[in-house]
């Protein structure tokens, strides 16, 4: 048996495993050596609590396919890959919404590995192809830049939007690259210096959460993963305003339903993305992610990467898997 370095989650402590068994892929599914991984607020929700999980956490990931058993032509091919696994014939699945599969695993996250190691499994239905002018410091934004693309999947935003993102972090900011693309009257809310000159240098309006004016917005995007931010954003927004809620925290919230009726707000849930159309930006540069890398650890420090990634302000923490199990591609 073959094995790989990676990083293990159970019982909500991270710990390394140096010999973890290398996946064995069946026909339809493809081995991807992982080139980078990307840690999320979400992997650090996980280790909270977020949900209960044991294996192998990590979604956001660039790689090269070595193995495709019944499909050659994905081998050799640099990858990313979607993260719900779903079965493809439920009601959720034949009426298009699979991401919503009653079946769904979600790598590193619920009842599959995940990809913060040397080797992905994953079935090749999921994968995209990524352009040769995209680099890997770019795709591995693929999936969070997706997610941040779902919000315009899910409501049409007019140019003349009075449109407010609360939170400027790691999804935040590709939130606030995406929207700004509608030509909406964009505003965000920020906390530290470095997520307002990154904002800055894209000609994006900040201000802090002082300056808010209550009852304004038309749109208020939620992405700040904490119960301060949704209750900014519900006394921002306007009568039969939009909320759209991008975090996925552990915890409750307490709120006031009422309000929302009496208001007639539209609240609504933001997961995941389509990959297509954020790759096709990454493209053209029309959105650029690589400033938001805060730094980069190799697989073997990735408990050091963690750390890193829960202090307040940073950004975007890259692992640098660099395999080498030395699986040859077939």
């Amino acid at each position: 048996m073959q094995t790989m370095q990676a990083v293990w989650l159970e019982n909500q402590v991270l710990s390394m495993h140096q010999n973890a068994p290398i996946p064995v892929p069946v026909e339809g599914e493809a081995l991807v050596q992982v080139n980078l991984a990307g840690i999320c607020a979400t992997d650090l929700e996980m280790v909270r609590g977020y949900y209960p999980f044991t294996g192998i956490p990590g979604h956001e990931f660039v790689g090269q396919v070595v193995q495709a058993p019944g499909n050659a032509s994905w081998i050799g091919q640099r990858v990313v890959g979607e993260i719900n696994l779903t079965c493809g014939e439920c009601r959720q699945c034949r009426a298009g919404r699979a991401s919503h599969c009653e079946q769904r695993n979600t790598l590193g996250i619920r009842g599959c590995n995940g990809v913060f190691a040397e080797f992905l499994n994953i079935p090749c239905r999921n994968l995209h192809r990524v352009p040769a002018s995209v680099t890997d410091e770019a795709a591995v934004f693929t999936e969070p830049l997706a997610a941040a693309l779902e919000i315009q999947q899910q409501i049409h935003i007019h140019p003349e939007d009075r449109v407010l993102l609360v939170g400027a972090g790691r999804l935040g900011q590709l939130i606030a690259q995406s929207l700004a693309l509608t030509g909406c009257n964009l505003s965000v809310v920020v906390r530290h210096a470095l997520h307002q000159q990154l904002l800055a240098q894209r000609g994006i309006k900040t201000l802090i959460e002082e300056h808010v004016e209550l009852k304004l917005w038309d749109i208020v995007v939620e992405a700040t993963g904490s119960d301060s931010g949704f209750n900014l954003a519900r006394q921002a927004v306007r009568p039969r305003g939009t909320i759209i809620l991008k975090s996925t925290f552990a915890g409750n919230s307490e709120i006031n339903l009422s309000s929302l009726v009496v208001d007639e707000i539209q609240l609504i849930g933001s997961r995941c993305g389509p990959f297509a159309p954020a790759l096709r930006l990454l493209q053209h540069k029309h959105v650029q992610p690589e400033p938001l890398i805060t730094a980069r650890y190799p697989l073997s420090d990735a408990l050091a990467a963690f750390k890193h990634a829960n202090q307040p302000g940073v950004l975007k923490i890259i692992l640098d898997v660099g395999a080498t199990a030395g699986i040859k591609a077939s």
